[in-house]
């Protein structure tokens, strides 16, 4: 059971080789192999559940396909959440009373110039980064309502994986990104409100649970390093790795009645343009990982 406790402690590499082989043996090679398609998402079946968990396993992400698309109805991502372990919902600045966001472009006050809620590209990141240590977002589901017309693409990469290109490159970069100094996210502060204060933390991070943590934001501002060289180095790296292409680089448009489940995986989104209907998509974090994952 090693291979299943100790991948992450730097110095235990025999541990991390198993891991290691066994992640990339079992991993998905294409796009298609994470799709799922679901017949009713509010009522999986045990086949599809399973499904959706499998590929989670493997690639900490999957994506269902359903025909329920087109018609809002926001159960339908908390009742597919709670099939999956999915419970504990973040009620994060932005989203409905529900915890649930409804990502749209919106011109009011409360979510002016925040980018999700407008249709800038969005880089690379990890849900709730900005987050404290005992609200860390472990789980994250997007459905898609409605499409863009055009754009609205996202770009994903499992985090583990991530892991594996960085410490394969150089095992002191994950030591570096692991202090726990290593990103702080300054405090929110808007009309003389402090919304959210300093938020230091890690980038990597092992759960008591033994499985892998990341919060991230490729953001250049509002963002701040550890002052130290072998950090500025690793952030370099880890930047090149995302922004790079590798065969674990995935792409894909959700259209109407899709949707991304994932363990928090990295992920981008395209600038997109809205049509004569908006697009529209709920997203909902959660401070749970999939379950059997």
């Amino acid at each position: 059971m090693c291979d299943l406790i100790f991948p992450f402690d730097l110095d235990r590499s025999q541990d991390y080789a198993l891991w290691r082989e066994r992640k990339l043996s079992k991993y998905p090679a294409r796009l298609e192999d994470l799709i799922v398609e679901v017949r009713n998402p509010h009522r999986l079946t045990p086949g599809e559940a399973e499904a959706l968990r499998v590929r989670c396993r493997r690639a900490n992400m999957t994506i269902y396909a359903s025909p329920n698309g087109a018609k809002p109805d926001k159960e339908l991502p908390r009742r597919l959440g709670a099939q999956l372990g999915l419970i504990r919902l973040d009620h994060n600045l932005g989203a409905d009373e529900d915890a649930i966001s409804a990502l749209t472009v919106r011109s009011d006050a409360l979510h002016q110039g925040y980018i999700p809620y407008s249709n800038r590209p969005i880089t690379w990141h990890t849900d709730g980064y900005y987050n404290p240590p005992d609200r860390r977002i472990f789980g994250m589901l997007l459905h898609c309502v409605r499409p863009a017309t055009t754009g609205g693409e996202n770009h994903l990469l499992d985090h583990e994986i991530a892991y594996i290109v960085l410490r394969d490159r150089n095992p002191e970069f994950v030591r570096a990104l692991m202090h726990p100094q290593a990103m702080t996210i300054p405090a929110n502060r808007t009309n003389g409100e402090e919304l959210r204060l300093d938020c230091p933390g890690p980038v990597f991070s092992v759960h008591p649970a033994g499985h892998l943590h990341m919060r991230y934001t490729d953001r250049t501002r509002s963002i701040q390093w550890r002052d130290d060289p072998l950090t500025t180095e690793a952030v370099s790296c880890l930047k090149e790795i995302l922004h790079g292409r590798t065969a674990w680089h995935f792409s894909a448009r959700l259209e109407a009645g899709w949707g991304l489940v994932t363990n928090n995986t990295l992920h981008t989104r395209t600038g997109f343009e809205d049509g004569e209907h908006p697009r529209l998509l709920y997203r909902a974090r959660y401070y749970d990982r999939i379950a059997a994952t």
